[in-house]
């Protein structure tokens, strides 16, 4: 939000302290300061090697050569049609300035004004920004001939001085503004742009803002109440409450509705200076009733809208109006007042009468009775809906706006009365309307003021500052809460514009943030932690996971943490589900549910990495959502791997790589489960995940328990992502069932005698695994076959029809050096098992 320092002055006084000190107040306690905008004060001036705490823009102004000056005549010039000359004075003595402004060229020519026009004069040597070019380039003035006529100053649009990006017409200033006094002293200024926290709605407002500052400085607050600003009604006009009533249907949506009445206004421009501040603020001047709403907004955090009277009254009939708060209708339409028709659903809630919608609560006001030039009395509405609702109605039509900006981050019923009666008093003297008599206020559901309890040891113990009750209970109240001592404690009461001060051990939090705050963040001493340090105790799951992705990422693998938030459709493409964790307060559509599948979150950064490299290896570890009814999801931990491209990069020596197949997964799922220390592994052909290809995947077994599945990703799954022709290889494994193995740290000892190496190669029929083979060659030569190795896999028609020939590399070894004939009596024992249990034939 954007604060000029003016309007701060209006509430609190500032003397002694220069811009950077109130920024650097409010970043300190928990208002950051994002930028500093100087727009006419002087700028700060750094030492060569001093630290610029905040980023800072903008322009100072001259004060002998800026000044307020007043235009008595606008004659034409001599030479050009589109230029005129000024008959000027800047409080010493009279100018003549040449100008092209178009929003004074209807008076040319028309003698001495009745009343001078105010403007911001610079003189000759002066600093601006050049109106004529992009962006804010500086320049000087100096003294030239322009169609035989002397220049040598000029009249300055808003541009020139910084204040807006506007350069089409001259600044035309307040007839009260004294002529001759530095501009910068009329309306030099600065402008804070805050960044509002979520918990910090209450100071999206000047009054917000100077209340912190006030009690940051133990300066008093100038803010003056509404009702006791306002102008008095006109007490011969028909009070509003005897011509409108209203119905709220749902109190959790909308706890408050007021409405004051306003008649006889005259739209206008506003004063120049509530334009300039809106302005700074960043906010366009639109008319004196506009402005006056959306300056009360800005000033007391209260967002109000402005209905046309006469329309509301006609579509009524003539009778009395009644306005009500509901929710609208699935596909109901509202035309909102930047022109667009909007489709609206029962989630969004209307301010409507019986002919239909006139407002969406809390975002955007309707078109149809909006106020015009032609307005003559204004209905002026402020209310209180709820946060969540707004938050999600206005993104939900894409329509962010100032006051679903505060009304998202919370505000206060109790603003509501407060925001119409200040509107209404600048209405009135803006636009010169009479107040009706009356208010119109239904409030079913008044929020109850957090009562808080806390000692000085809660103060120490937190903060570590000795604080008595006293000194508490006075930091606090410097912040409107109500404070009372209760025996040892004090009792906090918050303020009625506060609704972000909990109860019970979060209000104890709460209330102890803003101790912290008022007595300063910078102001707290260091302090080593008094309380004995917790036993350092493991964490034996995460280190677990810790150990796998070492070794994953050895393995030449690279991590990704995906969203856990998905959508159906997404998800859709690898898991077949309907139950899903729904959120309530999605932030976005596509991110609607909570996530089933691992899988899915893989190969959907595969998909979005595809064409920005030759090979991917990546691996995922997190949990998936399993609804459980009436109770929180079951998380259960998940780890999925995705493969894709080639085996080898290209390079000048390897041009030619394969692609990354079934067994590269295999292989180093093989050298993950190793480095893991399990043993007992076994693969078997399966078919039960849905999403990998028949006959091109297995399920790993640890024993007889099934601990994950791997192979390659079925066509018809790959076909609704944009991958690749190369073939995608995807495993996932449950990390609860992997976890819960036992890990083997066996110490094989170096045998003292000799290894005797052998090959054999047997023919099997096709549908025998290799495994099997494997498994009888161990078991039948015992304790004597120290290893087996499968090194070649071949099928021709020269070893029969629906045959395959497997070679083995075979280590025999025993307590003793085997001779020739020990490892051939070992060799023909399983070649005769496996003649027996295969059918198998030794290859010659």
């Amino acid at each position: 939000m954007k604060i000029p320092i003016s309007w701060l002055k209006d509430f609190i006084d500032l003397d002694g302290l220069s811009v950077e000190d109130i920024a650097r107040k409010l970043t300190l306690a928990g208002m950051e300061v994002d930028e500093i905008l100087y727009v006419g004060l002087p700028m700060p001036i750094y030492k060569d090697g001093e630290k610029h705490e905040f980023k800072t823009n903008g322009i100072g102004w001259d004060r002998e050569k800026i000044v307020v000056a007043e235009v008595r005549e606008v004659k034409p010039h001599p030479n050009a049609d589109k230029l005129t000359l000024l008959d000027l004075y800047d409080g010493e003595k009279d100018q003549v300035v040449l100008t092209g402004a178009p929003n004074i060229f209807h008076l040319k020519g028309a003698g001495k004004l009745d009343q001078p026009l105010k403007v911001a004069y610079a003189k000759e040597g002066a600093t601006l920004y050049d109106g004529h070019a992009d962006g804010q380039v500086l320049m000087t003035l100096k003294r030239a001939k322009i169609r035989g006529v002397d220049s040598y100053s000029m009249v300055c649009s808003e541009k020139e001085l910084g204040i807006t990006e506007e350069s089409d017409g001259i600044i035309l200033l307040d007839d009260d503004a004294p002529t001759g006094m530095p501009l910068a002293d009329y309306m030099g200024d600065a402008v804070l742009d805050i960044s509002i926290l979520p918990n910090m709605g209450r100071v999206a407002n000047v009054v917000g803002v100077a209340r912190e500052l006030a009690a940051l400085l133990g300066r008093e607050l100038k803010a003056q109440s509404p009702e006791a600003a306002a102008q008095p009604a006109t007490l011969n006009l028909q009070p509003v409450n005897e011509l409108v009533e209203i119905e709220i249907t749902n109190p959790e949506l909308n706890p408050r509705f007021t409405f004051g009445l306003i008649r006889d206004v005259e739209i206008k421009a506003s004063p120049y200076e509530i334009q300039r501040r809106l302005k700074l603020a960043g906010m366009r001047p639109i008319s004196n009733i506009v402005d006056a709403t959306n300056y009360a907004m800005l000033e007391l955090g209260q967002p109000l809208h402005a209905f046309d009277y006469d329309v509301l009254s006609a579509r009524a009939g003539g009778k009395k109006i009644k306005i009500t708060t509901r929710a609208a209708k699935d596909g109901e339409k509202i035309s909102t007042l930047d022109g667009a028709e909007r489709t609206l659903t029962a989630s969004n809630v209307l301010v409507g009468d019986a002919q239909g919608a006139l407002a969406l609560a809390g975002v955007m006001g309707g078109l149809e009775s909006e106020v015009t030039d032609q307005t003559k009395n204004i209905l002026l509405e402020g209310a209180a809906w709820n946060f969540i609702n707004v938050r999600k109605t206005a993104r939900q039509h894409n329509l962010p706006s100032e006051a679903s900006f505060r009304f998202s981050r919370g505000v206060h019923p109790a603003l509501a009365d407060q925001g119409v009666k200040l509107g209404l008093r600048y209405i009135a003297e803006w636009a010169n309307g009479k107040i009706a008599a009356g208010f119109v206020d239904e409030y079913p559901l008044k929020p109850k003021d957090a009562v808080v309890r806390i000692s000085t040891r809660d103060v120490k113990r937190s903060l570590g500052i000795d604080l008595t009750l006293e000194q508490i209970s006075e930091a606090l109240a410097r912040l409107e809460f109500k404070c009372e001592i209760v025996e040892d404690e004090l009792q906090v009461t918050a303020p009625n514009h506060r609704l972000d001060i909990g109860e019970g051990v979060v209000g104890v939090a709460d209330v102890l943030e803003e101790i912290a705050r008022s007595y300063g963040y910078d102001n707290i001493p260091t302090s080593s932690l008094a309380d004995a340090l917790p036993p350092q105790l493991g964490n034996p799951v995460h280190e677990w996971e810790e150990h796998l992705r070492d070794l994953l990422v050895a393995l030449g693998f690279q991590e990704i943490v995906s969203y856990r938030m998905t959508s159906v459709e997404k998800e859709s493409r690898v898991v077949r589900c309907d139950d899903y964790v729904q959120l309530a307060n999605p932030i976005a559509p596509e991110k609607s549910v909570l996530r089933r599948s691992l899988a899915a979150s893989v190969l959907d950064a595969l998909e979005k990495n595809v064409r920005n490299g030759e090979s991917f290896s990546f691996f995922e570890i997190g949990p998936v959502f399993v609804p459980r009814k009436n109770e929180l999801p079951d998380e259960p931990r998940k780890l999925a791997l995705v493969m894709s491209g080639l085996r080898e990069a290209t390079a000048w020596d390897a041009k030619d790589s394969a692609q990354l197949d079934f067994f590269d997964m295999k292989g180093r799922l093989e050298l993950l489960l190793s480095g893991l220390r399990l043993t007992n592994i076994s693969y078997a052909a399966s078919d039960s995940s849905h999403y990998l290809h028949p006959g091109k995947c297995a399920e790993i077994k640890i024993g007889e328990k099934i601990i994950g599945a791997f192979g390659e990703l079925h066509p018809l799954v790959k076909e609704k992502y944009e991958l690749s022709e190369a073939p995608v290889l995807a495993a996932e494994f449950d990390l609860a069932t992997l976890r819960a193995l036992n890990p083997t740290y066996g110490i094989t000892p170096v045998s003292e005698f000799p290894p005797v190496y052998e090959d054999i190669a047997v023919v099997v029929d096709e549908t025998v695994p290799a495994e099997k083979v494997e498994a009888l060659i161990r078991q039948t030569g015992g304790r004597s076959v120290a290893n087996v190795r499968l090194f070649d896999l071949y099928r021709d028609e020269k070893i029969g029809a629906g045959k395959k020939s497997l070679a083995y590399n075979l280590t025999y070894q025993a307590e003793k050096t085997l001779t020739d004939s020990d490892a051939a009596a070992i060799r023909n024992k399983i070649v005769k098992r496996l003649e027996k249990e295969l059918g198998a034939k030794l290859r010659s």
